[in-house]
């Protein structure tokens, strides 16, 4: 791979360009599936890309190609640079400074097939001992490779090679003509040690779906707590990214927060990072699409906002300081010091959340959508599965009104998550 970016950019270079960057990979995934409980397909598949930025007078042009012979390769330089040709001056476009080059070796020892297999199907037996009303809808277990360089003509050079695992399912609970819900798990993987219906909080899913074959509608319109579990991820963290956070609504000026930076924003029970180098993060990103070497990054701490989620093109567009990664999907929340069960007991009538869907928030973070896979809370204990139930709340609302955030905390390779506990959401059923 450092071959082939070193002869893209000496390429573009050639052609013109006043500077120039590209990232070369050379990706393999061994992919196997279940469906409906029945071993479906085994298959390897290849992924070879190559993305081109060429900057000309301040005019940017990118292309991106998955082939990667030299023939293919002049072909994508000569579009890239007839594109920055065509395109408007932008002095926010520019490429990452030289800084420290680095390889980063994320291997784990390569891919055991026989074993994946061997959990797969311990698996399906396990589903069919402990979990008989589980029906599987699918199943995935992969073993992932990559050879992935970074360079540009600053000087830049990266280089990362890494492997890890990903398995999971979807799944529904039947009883006759008794159905549940779909629900879904699925987790990045460092090695095969732990059987699958043990990862993280498989367990709790499927006895949940079980027990959601026979739910109640919630009674009336109500204004109170919530309990979001970590299986629900993008109701809270990743829509926090993308009304505020992100180039997107940086760059439009929609964002509330777009001059909130150090100033206190939400309760100051939470702390939010984006942390692709935390130890429980599997095959977390090492350098930037842009050509910075990733760290650790605090968004929020105690409350106050520390950092914008933007590339190096938003915050020079915008002024603010670039993020530390790109990595907004690896969040870490940090745990509370409330046992899981002690926040439940503070919940006189409400729902523990499992799964949300929702249209796009507007940029007031205006949430509105269906808690699905969700079950009442009534005097402090979690009662009947509840039908499909409409919730909706403003996020900044809902983040200055933490009740409390679990010290028990649940990872699946992507995120670090606790269970939070929200006031002033609103729950409307019949």
């Amino acid at each position: 791979m450092k071959d082939i970016a070193a002869y893209a950019l000496d390429a573009m270079l050639k052609a013109g360009a006043d500077k120039a960057s590209c990232q070369a990979a050379q990706g393999r995934k061994d992919e196997l599936n279940v469906e409906a409980n029945k071993f479906t397909l085994l298959r390897t598949l290849f992924n070879d890309s190559l993305s081109l930025k060429v900057l000309k007078g301040g005019r940017k042009g990118t292309t991106t190609i998955n082939k990667l012979d030299r023939e293919s390769v002049d072909k994508a330089v000569a579009d890239c640079v007839a594109l920055a040709a065509q395109g408007e001056p932008d002095e926010a476009e520019d490429i990452a400074p030289l800084a420290a080059n680095k390889d980063f070796d994320a291997r784990i020892g390569g891919f055991d097939a026989d074993k994946l297999f061997s959990r797969s199907k311990e698996y399906l037996e396990q589903l069919k001992d402990e979990f008989p009303l589980i029906m599987l809808e699918g199943m995935t277990a992969e073993f992932n490779s990559e050879n992935k360089t970074y360079a540009n003509s600053n000087g830049v050079l990266f280089n990362t090679q890494s492997e890890h695992y990903n398995a999971g399912s979807s799944f529904v609970a039947k009883d006759g003509e008794k159905s549940s819900s779909f629900n879904y798990y699925y987790s990045n993987l460092a090695g095969l040690n732990t059987p699958f219906i043990d990862l993280g909080i498989t367990r709790t899913l499927l006895d949940e779906s079980i027990r959601s074959l026979n739910p109640r509608m919630f009674d009336g319109k109500h204004v109170g707590k919530v309990i979001v579990t970590p299986a629900c991820a993008d109701m809270l963290w990743y829509t926090l990214v993308e009304c505020f956070l992100n180039d997107f609504s940086m760059i439009q000026g929609t964002s509330r927060w777009k001059d909130a930076l150090d100033t206190k924003v939400v309760s100051d029970k939470l702390t939010m990072r984006s942390a692709p180098l935390h130890p429980a993060i599997v095959g977390g990103e090492r350098f930037t699409p842009d050509g910075f070497e990733s760290v650790n990054t605090d968004l929020i701490k105690d409350g106050v906002l520390k950092s914008f989620a933007l590339s190096l093109y938003a915050a020079n567009k915008t002024g603010k300081p670039r993020a530390g990664n790109a990595s907004w999907w690896n969040v870490e929340i940090a745990p509370g010091d409330a046992a899981l069960d002690d926040l439940i007991k503070g919940v006189d009538k409400g729902i523990l959340i499992n799964r949300f869907s929702g249209a796009s928030p507007g940029p007031s973070g205006d949430v509105s959508g269906v808690a699905k896979n969700s079950f009442l809370i009534e005097n402090g204990q979690v009662s009947d599965a509840l039908v499909e139930t409409m919730v909706s709340f403003n996020l900044v609302d809902a983040l200055n009104n933490i009740v409390g955030i679990s010290k028990e905390t649940n990872t699946d390779g992507y995120a670090v998550l606790p269970w939070v506990c929200l006031d002033g959401v609103t729950i409307s059923g019949k």
